[in-house]
Order: C-alpha cells, then sequence, then structure tokens
C-alpha cells in the first residue's frame, strides 16, 4: 500500500485551504446581503436546475445534501422574506415546485455576480491547487479501493 508523502499532505491542505478561503469570502458576501448561506444556496439550486429536473423540495434537498426537512426550513425561512414562492404545478396539482420571486432573482443576481467575479479572480490559485493534488500521490489507491476512505 502506498503511503503519501508530505507534499501530497502538503497539496491537500493547500486545496483545502483555497476552498475555505473562497468559502469565507461566499458567507461574508451572503451576509451582508442579510441572508444566510443556506438560503443563498437554495436559491441557486432552484436557479441552476438542470434541464428536465422540477425545482421540487426532494430535488432541492438532494442537490444540497440536506436532509427534507432542513431544505423545508430553509424554504419556509425564504418564502417568509419574500425571496421564493410554492406554486402547483399545471400537469399534477399534488406537486409543488418553488421558483424565485422577484426579489429572490434581484438578490440572487447580485450575490451570484459577486461570487461569479470573486472565482474568476480567485481561479489561478485554486486551479493550482487542484493541479497539484491531482499530480501529487500518483499510485495511491482510490479510496473505497483496498483502504478505509478518510476525510480530506
Amino acid at each position: 500500500m502506498k503511503r503519501l508523502t508530505l507534499s501530497d499532505y502538503q497539496a491537500l491542505a493547500e486545496f483545502r485551504y483555497q476552498i475555505r478561503k473562497f468559502l469565507h469570502f461566499s458567507e461574508r458576501a451572503v451576509q451582508a446581503a442579510g441572508l444566510e448561506r443556506g438560503q443563498y444556496q437554495l436559491m441557486l439550486a432552484i436557479k441552476g436546475m438542470p434541464h428536465g429536473v422540477r425545482p421540487r423540495i426532494r430535488e432541492l434537498a438532494n442537490r444540497m445534501q440536506i436532509q427534507h426537512h432542513s431544505a423545508v426550513e430553509l424554504i419556509n425561512r425564504l418564502e417568509g422574506g419574500g425571496y421564493v414562492r410554492r406554486d402547483r404545478a399545471q400537469d399534477d396539482r399534488r406537486e409543488v415546485l418553488l421558483t424565485l420571486t422577484p426579489r429572490g432573482e434581484r438578490v440572487l443576481a447580485e450575490l451570484a455576480l459577486y461570487h461569479h467575479e470573486e472565482l474568476r479572480s480567485s481561479a489561478p490559485t485554486l486551479v493550482a491547487a487542484l493541479q497539484r493534488l491531482m499530480q501529487s500521490g500518483d499510485g495511491a489507491k482510490a479510496p473505497g479501493h483496498g483502504r478505509r476512505k478518510t476525510a480530506q
């Protein structure tokens, strides 16, 4: 079994550091807009839903990797703030679909643009960290292939 080198650990640490820097930026930007991190992520998930996938609570919870009841709570708070709306599907009135309100669209557009600009400026460093990580540990087995998966 191959062991990771100090350089491999440094590559992992650098990559996580770059991700944390972006997430810290994101948390500050979202708070400045008067939202919680999960609320922004849910609005982004609604707007960025893949083609052919309907914006239902189940799909949004899955996209965010949270429990159904947690998604419902986020939606309740966003709906209370006037950012999202629940609508009945036209083809199946039992189905509840989520849409952004004009206010939600406006706030999301501002935040997403700000995030996009930050990613464009930090991308070279983030990509370099990812490339270093991908080059390190060549020949090491992937998690789940003969060794236990550990947190990265």
